[in-house]
């Protein structure tokens, strides 16, 4: 085993959830919308399998579907309901490739790594698209590409930069002027986009449930309300203890991500949370539905403190930002929204929201992923930055490939890195949220 990671076996010493369970605060929307999940119970007894994957989000579900269609059973446990975490609270954006400048992924993980990373996330979002296709997954998919945009001269320079180095990888990506983009928008408040034809949205808490059903129908396990308490050596094997049972495998997927709780910890303390809110709009009247995003491509801007804003199936409009939908942050994360959407959207006159809820996005130094080797055979991925869609959907399909022997360390998008505590977290999570706060009460352009 990986010393680094502590003693040969690792309980979780938490009592008490760190996150909070409410589908209408955390949830919101994707709650009110999704399909029904697949019947599942918590696990009883002890069972055995070739793989326990810890987490039922996108990275360990995907996970689970490309083992069990490989023949090899594997066993997903879920501390809460499958999507609980971010999988089931984000903005739905499928987009390709990370926050960083694609040139500049080779000069952080070296041009082998950096160059099979930018190719994977650069067609994860067909991978996704082709799930949803295989396994009838009813999720709201849109595959009419997405828009970064430009909020004035510095935004629109980095998305020339993005541009031109999509482009020279080969990427159906165009960069709008501000006419095109107001057309595409149905708003002025923007110098361009950048149009992303890889792209899309989807409702993603339907997804990751039509991910669970997909696996399901392979011949995976899912068992849900079943946190792991213990990961202890039993012999050659692994054995993954909960409250009422335990599973004996061979391997162990940590797909816990910044929602990580229990053994390896050391997953979510090496990412920063970056509280993120979305509120929905009631469906919006035909004549003003037909003025905005006509057709239907996700957004997002270029600001630091960020903001998104996409349409769901029934016609509302999804705006979200960075902060936390509690405390005072409450009221001022709200009062922002309706003052930003009327700037954008000057249609949008005495604005009701229907839905509100948020969540953490766990954000690494380098705003890249991480693969970590925890102990032999104990491996996991982690560390999308906001982008976890496409990227958990093709990670899980790489660590599935890696299980089953198809390709090793040295073919990973990834090397093998060990995790280490996010220097001055907890300073830096008081100041991304009372950051927010501070420029949602005078960003003087709302």
């Amino acid at each position: 085993m990986d010393g680094d990671y502590g003693t040969i076996t690792y309980r979780n010493r938490i009592n008490q959830p760190e996150f909070p369970l409410s589908q209408a605060s955390t949830h919101g929307l994707w709650a009110m919308t999704a399909p029904p999940a697949p019947d599942t119970v918590a696990l009883s007894g002890n069972v055995r399998a070739d793989v326990a994957i810890v987490g039922g989000g996108y990275t360990g579900l995907s996970t689970a579907l490309h083992l069990a269609g490989r023949g090899i059973k594997a066993v997903v446990l879920e501390a809460g309901h499958v999507g609980f975490g971010g999988a089931g609270r984000n903005v739905g954006l499928v987009n390709a490739g990370m926050w960083v400048m694609p040139d500049e992924l080779p000069n952080v993980l070296g041009p082998v790594h950096g160059d099979r990373l930018l190719t994977l996330l650069g067609n994860a979002p067909k991978a996704v698209f082709d799930i949803v296709a295989k396994y009838g997954i009813a999720c709201e998919l849109q595959q009419h590409g997405t828009l970064h945009c430009a909020v004035g001269a510095k935004g629109l320079d980095e998305l020339k930069q993005r541009e031109s180095q999509w482009q020279a990888r080969g990427a159906p990506v165009r960069l709008l002027d501000a006419k095109e983009a107001a057309e595409r928008i149905g708003s002025d408040a923007y110098a361009g986009a950048l149009l992303d034809l890889r792209a899309g949205t989807i409702q993603p808490l339907a997804y990751v449930r039509g991910l669970a059903r997909a696996a399901i129908s392979e011949g995976a396990v899912v068992y849900t309300d079943s946190p792991v308490t213990e990961v202890q050596p039993a012999g050659t094997q692994w054995r993954v203890v909960t409250n009422q049972g335990s599973v004996t495998a061979d391997h162990v997927v940590m797909a816990t991500d910044a929602y990580t709780q229990g053994p390896w910890e050391i997953i979510r303390h090496e990412q920063v949370h970056l509280p993120y809110f979305n509120l929905a709009t009631e469906p919006l009247p035909a004549d003003i539905l037909a003025t905005i995003l006509p057709g239907h491509e996700g957004c997002w801007d270029t600001l630091e403190v960020l903001s998104s804003f996409r349409m769901d199936a029934k016609g509302r409009l999804v705006f979200g930002s960075v902060g936390a939908l509690k405390d005072i942050g409450h009221g001022i994360h709200r009062d922002w929204a309706r003052r930003a959407l009327h700037r954008i959207f000057p249609q949008l006159k005495d604005i009701r929201f229907e839905a509100e809820w948020y969540g953490q996005i766990g954000m690494t130094d380098d705003n890249l992923p991480r693969f970590h080797r925890f102990a032999d055979r104990v491996i996991g991925m982690s560390g999308y930055n906001g982008r976890g869609i496409a990227p958990g959907t093709v990670m899980g399909r790489t660590l599935a490939s890696l299980i089953a022997g198809e390709i090793t360390e040295d073919d990973l998008p990834l090397p093998v890195t060990t995790a280490q505590e996010a220097r001055l977290r907890p300073l830096k999570e008081v100041f991304y949220e009372v950051g927010a706060q501070a420029v949602h009460l005078i960003d003087s352009r709302f």
